[in-house]
């Protein structure tokens, strides 16, 4: 009886752990289907709030210049994005891509933002998301204004060179706070700032130079990705600047077959006691 008792009640631990592992990985799939990209929006438009629809549907509403939004997940393919006056139809946008390309399992931001001759574009960029070395921290410099070729500097020291619009350039650098300004090319006439900037090991900070020089309107907005630092053992944190969630299906494989080890070795051990008792 008492072998049967507790082959009974393993057994039923074993059943829920597999519904448990079950509904785990049916909830954790489509969070990390690998086709997926996370897309980041930079408004770097000066002066004009907007509504962002995505395949006819709005996504962002009154969106602030200078602002960050998302990430939102995104399937691989093509899109049509478009942005409007706030409350205007999505059939008067007033900047609009009905191709944009979504590769996937990618990091990326699309930032509306001028050109070099002042005119509103949307340009996507991929951001690389690859592990950072412990103590350090990525910088990433992004031309999205309209203004001449610009160095950037920290500390007074140029760091990036002859940037243009819609150019960008990145190094992983010691993780600290530095004050960051743009300069125009070859020069130390300030465009931009200085800024405070924290940068935390681990992370990248992408950061924007937007609006216009003859609009006198430039400025810079900050998006940082985080979870890009190794473990002490050295698995990664985190991809895409999102942090994996759930336990691998080999966990749960691993944990189910133990159980049912587990189940025919108590229940052999029990029987052979129950034979040497009756003995």
């Amino acid at each position: 009886m008492r072998v049967t008792y507790i082959r009974r009640v393993l057994a039923m631990s074993a059943v829920a752990l597999v519904a448990t592992a079950g509904a785990s990985l049916s909830l954790a799939g489509p969070a990390a289907a690998a086709n997926d990209s996370m897309v980041s929006v930079v408004h770097g438009i000066p002066g004009q709030p907007v509504d962002v629809y995505v395949n006819g549907a709005k996504t962002l509403d009154n969106f602030k210049p200078a602002t960050v939004a998302g990430p939102l997940r995104l399937a691989a393919g093509t899109y049509d994005v478009a942005l409007t006056k706030p409350g205007d139809p999505v059939g008067s946008a007033i900047l609009e891509n009905k191709t944009l390309a979504v590769p996937g399992g990618r990091n990326l931001s699309l930032v509306a933002h001028v050109d070099a001759a002042g005119k509103p574009t949307l340009t996507a960029f991929v951001n690389d998301t690859s592990m950072i070395k412990a103590g350090m921290t990525r910088l990433v410099v992004r031309h999205t204004a309209a203004a001449p070729a610009v160095d950037v500097r920290a500390g007074g020291t140029p760091v990036f060179k002859n940037l243009t619009n819609p150019n960008e350039a990145m190094a992983d650098i010691p993780a600290g706070t530095v004050d960051a300004d743009v300069v125009l090319a070859g020069t130390t006439t300030v465009a931009i700032g200085p800024q405070s900037l924290n940068l935390a090991a681990g992370s990248a900070t992408i950061v924007y130079a937007i609006g216009s020089a003859e609009g006198k309107s430039l400025a810079l907005v900050a998006q940082t990705i985080t979870g890009l630092g190794g473990a002490p053992a050295g698995m990664p944190a985190g991809t895409g600047g999102q942090a994996r969630t759930g336990v691998a299906w080999w966990w749960y494989a691993t944990a189910i077959g133990g159980v049912l080890l587990l189940i025919g070795g108590d229940a052999t051990v029990i029987a052979r006691r129950t034979s040497a008792g009756r003995a």
